[in-house]
């Protein structure tokens, strides 16, 4: 009987793995469900044969599905519903002209699945890989509410607002990295072919030589010898144990916390996770998707345990009958302003429209410190490379003047 792996919450809300045997992924989802409420990401086990390599898998593993492939998708599918074209004609079109392989293949099962009289929303649960728990849940809900093509449009828009502003952090780090590698690179290359040049010139000199070309040259020496590997063995085991760290749940919770009480990078984080949080739980409130489940999809994708544990206690909060927004105010974890904005969107009734209230300005605000941050970034990494490329040509012309003080 083949043995399937899911992902499941016990009821102290922690995360485990878990292994059923059972005929079908519906099967193994109806055992688990006698023991877990929330069960998500079942998949089978495969055990690796060397004749039976499908290249097309390959090819599909090393292309992941991203964000704005789902988006494009999403606009695409709600076109095609809203001009009335059958479901199954829709994911076979779309199939077969989708550019990501791996989504080609997977929206070819699913529309498999959906000739064979499976809903679409349990089809693309069967795919955790391409379709996370917040694009089911609204398809899911687009379905019951008969909107499917308004879901579907929304979803765009909200994957298109999640892919730009990840691609503004990005954005903006990719300056600094790149002249950080240049500053290694130059490093590297001028410690270990040119000071080792002038170290065979220095020692005819006869003089002492300067303590900063003594430290540079031992530099060279470690870049030139075995011992260069101590520091990438240190650097390597230091990676290795934060890794090793940040997976358990005390190192999980530590490290996030720390994320967002960095100076500057803390705040923007900050301000990051309010705006996706505002996103999503507006974008799910309004397609219909009941508030405790819009609470269960935002806690699983918030991406810090901080505030998943934040929206964690403020869901108890909520199912006892209190307000959001006082619960999210005793965590701590969001903005002030943000808070009022929702508080008054709950008074109000008209929470979901707040929400992409504080979402839109959020957003906008991480954009202005994405842009304030690369402007600070950038002098000051040219200023290191130029003091780094100084330092080590002072190191290889101070012994020179010492001389000419001789000569003359």
């Amino acid at each position: 009987m083949p043995t399937f792996i899911a992902e499941v919450r016990d009821a102290q809300g922690n995360v485990k793995q878990e292994k059923v045997e059972a005929q079908t992924v519906d099967s193994a989802r109806k055992k688990l469900k006698q023991k877990y409420q929330f069960i998500q990401n079942i998949r089978p086990t495969r055990s690796f044969d060397i004749t039976k390599i499908d290249f097309q898998d390959i090819e599909a593993a090393i292309n992941p599905v991203t964000v704005r492939d789902k988006a494009v998708f999403s606009r695409q599918f709600a076109a095609m519903v809203n001009a009335g074209v059958a479901m199954v004609r829709c994911l076979t079109v779309l199939s077969e002209q989708c550019g990501n392989p791996k989504l080609r293949k997977v929206l070819a099962q699913i529309s498999t699945d959906v000739q064979q009289g499976i809903n679409l929303s349990d089809a693309m649960r069967r795919h955790p890989d391409c379709f996370d728990t917040l694009y089911v849940s609204m398809v899911q809900a687009g379905e019951v509410g008969g909107v499917l093509d308004e879901v579907l449009n929304r979803l765009a828009k909200v994957l298109e607002d999640m892919s730009r502003l990840k691609n503004q952090v990005k954005g903006a780090m990719a300056y600094p990295v790149a002249v950080g590698i240049l500053a290694i690179l130059v490093f590297l290359g001028m410690t270990i072919f040119l000071i080792p040049v002038f170290a065979n010139i220095f020692k005819g000199l006869g003089t002492e030589l300067p303590g900063l070309t003594l430290f540079m040259l031992g530099v060279s020496g470690i870049l030139t010898s075995w011992m260069v590997l101590i520091p990438i063995v240190v650097i390597g085991g230091l990676i290795f144990a934060y890794n090793q760290y940040y997976k358990t749940k005390i190192g999980k919770l530590t490290m996030d916390r720390f994320f967002l009480k960095m100076p500057i990078i803390g705040d923007l984080n900050e301000k990051s996770a309010t705006a996706r949080f505002c996103r999503i739980f507006g974008t799910l409130t309004r397609s219909g998707v009941p508030i405790l489940n819009s609470l269960d999809i935002v806690r699983d994708t918030a991406g810090n345990q901080v505030i998943s544990n934040a929206i964690e206690k403020s869901k108890i909060e909520v199912q006892q009958g209190g307000m959001l927004s006082n619960a999210l105010m005793r965590e701590k974890v969001f903005p002030p302003l943000a808070i009022q904005m929702i508080s008054i969107g709950e008074e109000t009734g008209e929470l979901d429209t707040m929400m992409m209230k504080v979402a839109d300005f959020y957003e906008d605000e991480v954009e202005q410190a994405v842009k304030a941050l690369t402007s600070v970034l950038e002098p000051i990494m040219m200023v290191f490379l130029a003091g780094m490329v100084a330092v080590i040509l002072l190191s290889m012309y101070l012994p020179m003047f010492k001389v000419f003080e001789k000569l003359g």
